[in-house]
């Protein structure tokens, strides 16, 4: 029997607010000079502590729940999430449940999805009409505002507790179980922290833990509707432990069906070293966690004006930017993707394009492979070269004032100096040769001084052709004019072949 995978997501991201959720501590605890700093009797949850909630939370909130296509509830509520643990002083969690800030919503997707279940299609009013509905979207059930939790350091036999991050804005969103392969469920989340970063809700720093995922998981009959019992792997803070982490649990409970046995509803910890999910405790369902409105907190009402003047502060987000890529620069889609990849690379490339005459292909191609392979390699930002320094490098190579293999050198040289190219050139003597007679001598002092190869090539060994070019360029010291050598390489070849 062949499985298929049921796979939804839940995504946990830190909002980047000034104070706390719910009171006026600083949420900034990655820079706290020492734990249990940032705290007061609200997130410690003292008696008598009353939240008020944080207003930029609420807006950045919003504004990810338009992103994501979701309607926005006018009346919204807060509840108490009853569950104890450790990192959890209060013994609840402020969260949001009934009426969540923002629901039914959905995200284009890249990968193939299944076609939703039957009697879905109807059960989000916002998705996109159309042939193949469906196919190209996830849906996403639920924007919902909430705190995160403390910090647990483990010991040997002890724990100890960092309050420091109790109460920081936590914005949880929910998808549909709509994915069918792991190539869907990272290229959902790769989305989404994207959208993230272009908002400036959240840094996409998953190391620092800031954006977490849980996936939840089953398996059923290909072809079939059921949705059975699923998992929950908490906590994964990479795209590789995503990946690893889901792969691993759809093979694992495949293993379970085949061996006539029935997967258990549990959560789940990954331990990446062994590269396998680890029970932690029975998975819980909504009454587990006693859910009722929080009562220091008063619903929220949210108008139209309040709403609108939200949309106005959505900036052009990932999927149209590419578009947009693809149409007015005649990229490939694979070309804009990468550049729209990141908000601050996709402005840069618009500036360089700018102060080019170059193509916005050239453009393209030099910031996709010399310039990145330099920003990789010296972990530094985009804007470390100007833009019209950088425009005006691309500009010297094609118009050939110097070849390409200089253009890489200069532009190493500009990452250690922060040199402008026209001096480089100039000061490593890289000028381009494009006199045609400079050019031909060189060509036929070394077809000259190799007649073995001249030979061999002549009798069918053409893989030694750009044995030749490389000569040339050594020659020249890779100043030569690369069109022209090639066209003179090979007349020459071949008047030694009469």
């Amino acid at each position: 029997m062949k499985y298929e995978p049921v796979i939804g997501l839940e995504i946990h991201a830190e909002l980047l607010t000034n104070s706390k959720m719910f009171c006026s501590c600083s949420a900034d605890y990655a820079s706290a000079p020492e734990p249990n700093v940032n705290i007061c009797p609200t997130c410690t949850g003292l008696p008598g502590a009353m939240p008020v909630a944080n207003k930029k939370a609420l807006e950045l909130s919003a504004l990810v729940g338009l992103a994501l296509n979701c309607s926005i509830n006018k009346h919204n509520t807060f509840a108490r999430k009853n569950y104890y643990y450790p990192d959890l002083p209060k013994g609840y969690q402020i969260s949001q449940y009934e009426l969540p800030i923002a629901e039914k919503g959905w995200l284009q997707a890249t990968s193939p999805l299944a076609p939703l279940l039957k009697g879905e299609r109807d059960s989000n009013s916002l998705l996109p009409t159309g042939e193949g509905l469906g196919m190209g979207v996830v849906r996403v059930r639920r924007v919902h505002i909430e705190e995160d939790t403390a910090k647990l350091n483990h010991e040997k036999n002890y724990a100890l507790v960092d309050f420091n991050r109790a109460g920081v804005p936590l914005l949880e969103i929910v998808s549909e179980p709509d994915m069918r392969t792991v190539e869907a469920a990272l290229d959902y989340a790769t989305k989404i922290r994207a959208i993230l970063r272009y908002l400036g809700v959240n840094s996409g720093d998953m190391e620092k833990g800031v954006l977490r995922f849980e996936a939840n998981i089953s398996v059923r009959p290909v072809g079939s509707n059921e949705l059975r019992k699923r998992t929950e792997i908490k906590n994964l803070n990479s795209f590789r432990a995503l990946t690893r982490a889901s792969q691993y649990e759809i093979e694992r409970q495949i293993k379970i069906y085949e061996s006539g046995g029935e997967v258990i509803q549990e959560t789940l910890g990954w331990d990446d070293a062994r590269g396998v999910t680890i029970s932690q405790r029975s998975k819980e369902d909504a009454q587990d966690y006693r859910y009722f409105p929080e009562p220091d907190l008063p619903p929220l009402k949210l108008d139209d004006a309040w709403i609108d003047a939200i949309k106005i502060r959505l900036p052009e987000l990932p999927e149209a930017k590419t578009a947009r890529f693809i149409t007015d620069f005649e990229l490939t889609p694979s070309e804009a993707r990468l550049l729209t990849s990141e908000l601050s690379l996709a402005n840069y490339f618009e500036e360089v394009i700018r102060h080019a005459k170059s193509s916005p292909k050239s453009v393209s191609a030099w910031i996709a492979g010399e310039f990145m392979r330099n920003l990789n390699e010296l972990k530094v930002e985009a804007d470390s070269i100007s833009a019209k320094s950088l425009a005006q490098l691309i500009d010297m190579v094609t118009d050939k004032t110097i070849s390409g293999s200089s253009g890489k050198v200069v532009l190493a040289e500009m990452f250690k100096s922060g040199g402008e190219p026209a001096q480089i050139v100039k000061d490593k003597n890289l000028l381009q040769l494009t006199d045609a007679d400079a050019i031909q001598a060189v060509v036929t002092k070394i077809l000259d001084e190799h007649p073995k190869e001249v030979g061999e090539y002549l009798a069918g060994k053409e893989t030694l052709f750009q044995w030749f070019m490389g000569q040339a360029a050594r020659a020249t010291k890779g100043k030569a004019d690369p069109v022209m050598t090639k066209e003179l390489m090979l007349k020459g070849l071949e008047e030694r072949r009469k």
